[in-house]
C-alpha cells in the first residue's frame, strides 16, 4: 500500500507527521507496512490549489488503477503508537 503525504518546505505539521510515519516504518514490531511517498506542493500547480489550506493531507493508494483516497486528519499530538493503530484501520 502506498500512502502520499502532502507537505511543502518549511510546514512544522508536515514535517511532524513526516517524522512519526517514518518512525513507524523503521519500526519491525509495526504491524504497519506501507510505502511512503511525500509530495512537495508547490511543484505542481494541481496540488496546490487542492491543498494550500489543508496540508499535510496524508492519502492512501491501493494500486495505481485506483485513485487516491484521503485518510482522516491526525491531530499533531498524536504519538507514533497512537497513528500506528489508526493507519491499521485503513490499511
Amino acid at each position: 500500500m502506498l500512502l502520499i503525504l502532502y507537505s511543502k518546505p518549511g510546514c512544522h505539521l508536515c514535517e511532524g507527521l513526516q517524522e512519526k510515519l517514518e518512525q513507524i516504518l523503521a519500526n519491525p514490531e509495526s504491524e504497519c507496512k506501507f510505502e511512503l511517498e511525500v509530495r512537495d506542493i508547490t511543484t505542481q500547480e494541481d496540488w496546490f490549489k487542492a491543498y494550500e489550506y489543508d496540508i499535510p493531507v496524508l492519502c492512501r493508494q491501493r494500486d495505481y488503477q485506483c485513485g487516491e483516497e484521503p485518510l482522516p486528519r491526525a491531530s499533531p499530538r498524536i504519538s507514533p503508537q497512537q497513528l500506528d493503530m489508526m493507519l491499521r484501520k485503513y490499511l
